[in-house]
């Protein structure tokens, strides 16, 4: 997606894991794409550096469709659409 498409992403659900070092991220993605309806998307807010290419990697693994990344204020925005 591209940086406007995802600016304008209602997200179901943030999870907020700027505190967080690996892997507190994923495993929070983990729990909160449970807590969405199959369709939605959750917002995960990490600063963590290994996060932006873990996320990815992990849908791909269990099937979930990563739509991309925003730069926050010091963390990034990472967007995971719940596939099933």
């Amino acid at each position: 997606m591209t940086t406007p498409e995802l600016t304008n992403i209602q997200a179901a659900k943030v999870v907020d894991a700027r505190a967080m070092s690996c892997p507190g991220p994923l495993l929070e993605a983990k729990k909160g794409i449970a807590t969405v309806k199959v369709g939605e998307v959750l917002e995960i807010w990490s600063g963590d550096a290994n996060t932006k290419n873990d996320m990815p990697r992990w849908c791909e693994k269990v099937g979930h469709e990563f739509l991309g990344m925003l730069p926050g204020e010091g963390y990034e925005r990472l967007f995971i659409r719940r596939a099933k």
